[in-house]
């Protein structure tokens, strides 16, 4: 299928994506500020620039989109126009999302990747569970782990 906007308007659209303070990265960092979490925002002296940066815990935080990241979830699509052009892309972000992994483990930080689909979506999880999630991480001693969206089938029959 052809893409429905102009070659003018789709650069127009992504031209306005943005990768710093995204919509489901400010609900996060409001809501650890308001547990007493204190942090750093993109630290550019740290592997991967993370979205938060909790410098006395040396754990990062990683606020993932599902399609630059390419996630697995429903809110990841391949797009039908230049489809190996998108495809090269994501692989490529994958790519390097695994070789900063493995700089900040071996300059001892612990990364918590939180999935854009955990924060909206319909499989999203709610708000407090992210943050519980979350912050456990930061005060905890885990390496490395990652927060999704619910996509688990329904069991919508009554007893």
């Amino acid at each position: 299928m052809a893409d429905v906007l102009t070659q003018a308007q789709r650069r127009l659209n992504m031209s306005r994506v943005r990768g710093k303070n995204t919509r489901p990265e400010l609900i996060l960092r409001k809501g650890l500020h308001a547990r007493g979490l204190r942090f750093r925002i993109h630290r550019k002296d740290i592997p991967g620039r993370p979205d938060l940066a909790f410098i006395s815990a040396r754990a990062v935080v990683f606020v993932h989109g599902c399609f630059w990241h390419g996630h697995r979830c429903p809110l990841f699509k391949v797009p039908e126009t230049r489809t190996e052009f998108w495809m090269n892309k994501i692989l490529a972000n994958m790519h390097r999302d695994e070789i900063v992994a493995r700089q900040l483990q071996a300059e001892g930080w612990r990364s918590l990747v939180v999935w854009e689909c955990a924060l909206r979506g319909r499989g999203r999880l709610p708000l407090q569970t992210v943050l519980d999630l979350t912050e456990t991480f930061v005060r905890g001693d885990q390496l490395t782990a990652r927060i999704a969206g619910d996509f688990s089938p329904r069991d919508t029959s009554t007893p």
